[in-house]
C-alpha cells in the first residue's frame, strides 16, 4: 500500500539556485512503514468504533428527547383546548341563565299565545276531606279532642323475653320431631 505511495510521489525541492533534489525512497519507506501503523491503526479502529458508538446512543438520546417533547406539546394544546372548552360551557351556561329569566319567559310566553289568567278562567275543584292547612296548629273543638285509649304500658323484662325466646326454640324443636 506504501510502496506504490513512495515509488508514485516524485518530490522534488528547488533549491535556491534553482537545482532539483530528489529525496531517497528509503525515508519514505521508513516513515510510513507498515509496522508502524499496525499499533495506529488498532487504535484508529477503537477510535472510530468508539465515536459511532457515541453517535449511536446521541442519536437514540435525541429522538427519545424529541419525542418528549412532541408529547409534551401535545398535551399543552389538549389542555388549552380543555380549557378552551369550559370557558365556552362557561359562557353557554350564562346564556342560558339570561333566556330563563321571569320577565323573558313571560315574553316568550306572550309570543307563542299564552296570557295571564283571570279569575274567569280559574276553576276551583272541592274535595272532601282534604285539609290544605294541615301543618298550622289549630284549636280542637270539644268533637276532636275525645278521650282515645291509652296505649298499654310496656311492663317486658329481660328474664321474661328471655323466656320468651326459649319456648320458641323449645317449639322449634319439638316440631322438628314431629
Amino acid at each position: 500500500m506504501f510502496g506504490s505511495l513512495t515509488q508514485a510521489v516524485a518530490i522534488c525541492l528547488f533549491q535556491s539556485d534553482g537545482r532539483v533534489c530528489r529525496m531517497s525512497q528509503a525515508w519514505f519507506q521508513h516513515t510510513f512503514s507498515r509496522k508502524r501503523f499496525r499499533t495506529r491503526s488498532q487504535a484508529t479502529a477503537l477510535a472510530i468504533l468508539g465515536v459511532a458508538i457515541l453517535l449511536i446512543l446521541g442519536s437514540l438520546y435525541l429522538s427519545q428527547v424529541a419525542s418528549f417533547a412532541i408529547t409534551n406539546r401535545q398535551i399543552e394544546d389538549l389542555i388549552s383546548r380543555r380549557d378552551a372548552l369550559k370557558r365556552q360551557n362557561e359562557k353557554l351556561i350564562g346564556e342560558i341563565a339570561s333566556y330563563r329569566t321571569v320577565p323573558r319567559l313571560f315574553a316568550r310566553a306572550v309570543e307563542i299565545g299564552f296570557r295571564p289568567a283571570t279569575n274567569a278562567d280559574i276553576d276551583y275543584v272541592l274535595i272532601e276531606g282534604y285539609k290544605p292547612n294541615r301543618n298550622r296548629a289549630s284549636a280542637t273543638t270539644a268533637e276532636d279532642s275525645r278521650i282515645e285509649p291509652e296505649a298499654p304500658i310496656y311492663e317486658e323484662t329481660f328474664s321474661g323475653w328471655l323466656e320468651q325466646q326459649l319456648a320458641l326454640v323449645s317449639k322449634q324443636f319439638q316440631s322438628f320431631g314431629n
